[in-house]
C-alpha cells in the first residue's frame, strides 16, 4: 500500500546486537534457533529522487584504507571484473556507509526511563536508539527542515531533531507516552489530561 503512494528508495537493515533472545520458546527454551536481531527499515520518498546526501553520514576510514590513501593506489581491474580507477585512493573525508546499521539499543538506565519510574508512568515498550534516528535525520534533512513523526511513542525523533536544529511535529494517541516523553527535553509540567496539550517550550517554531 505504501508503494502505491510513495517510491521505495532503499531498504536498510538495523542490527541490534543487544536484542533479547526471541522468539523465546525457540531460542531460550528449546534452543533450536538463534535470536532475531535484524529489523527491516524501508526508506520511501515522494519522488524517485528523494532528498538525501550520503556525504553527511560518512564513516571513518578503516586503517587499511588510510594506508592506501597515504601510499597511493595503482588503478587496476579487480578479480570481480570491476575496473577501479585511481580516484579510488582519493580522500573524500570518510567511507560511504552500508545499508546495514549496527547499533545496540541499550538504554536501561537512561534519563527517559528514570523519569518514567519517578512519575509512575509506563515507558514506551518499543524505543529506538537516538543514533539510529540521528543517522536518517543527518542523511535526509538539513538544519531548519521540518520532520514529522506520525507515531511519536517516547518521542525520540523530537529529541534528536532538537539536538540537530530541525523543526518537528509528532503525533501520539497515548497520553502516558507523551507525559514520559517530557523527560527527553526538560522537567516541565505534565500534559493536561483535559486537552493533551504540550508545554509550548517543547516546540521549535515552524
Amino acid at each position: 500500500m505504501l508503494a502505491r503512494e510513495f517510491f521505495l528508495a532503499q531498504e536498510f537493515y538495523w542490527v541490534n546486537p543487544a536484542k533479547l533472545p526471541t522468539p523465546a520458546e525457540w531460542v531460550a527454551v528449546r534452543r533450536i534457533r538463534v535470536k532475531d536481531a535484524v529489523n527491516l527499515i524501508w526508506w520511501f520518498g515522494k519522488t524517485e529522487y528523494p532528498k538525501a546526501d550520503n556525504r553527511k553520514v560518512l564513516q571513518p576510514y578503516s586503517e587499511s584504507m588510510k594506508s592506501l590513501i597515504r601510499n597511493g593506489y595503482k588503478a587496476k581491474k579487480r578479480p570481480s571484473g570491476h575496473d577501479i580507477s585511481d580516484h579510488f585512493g582519493k580522500d573524500n573525508g570518510g567511507a560511504i556507509p552500508p545499508n546495514v546499521l549496527t547499533i545496540a539499543n541499550t538504554e536501561s538506565n537512561s534519563r527517559y526511563l528514570r523519569r518514567c519510574r519517578e512519575l509512575g508512568i509506563k515507558a514506551h515498550p518499543a524505543r529506538y536508539p537516538e543514533s539510529l534516528v540521528g543517522f536518517f535525520i543527518d542523511f535526509l534533512t538539513d538544519k531548519g527542515d521540518l520532520v514529522l513523526d506520525p507515531f511519536g511513542g517516547s518521542n525520540v525523533t523530537g529529541a534528536v531533531c532538537e539536538s540537530k536544529r530541525r523543526s518537528w511535529i509528532t503525533c501520539e494517541l497515548n497520553l502516558e507516552y507523551l507525559n514520559g516523553s517530557l523527560a527527553r527535553f526538560e522537567d516541565g509540567p505534565l500534559l493536561s489530561r483535559s486537552t493533551g496539550s504540550l508545554p509550548h517550550t517543547l516546540f521549535t517554531e515552524i
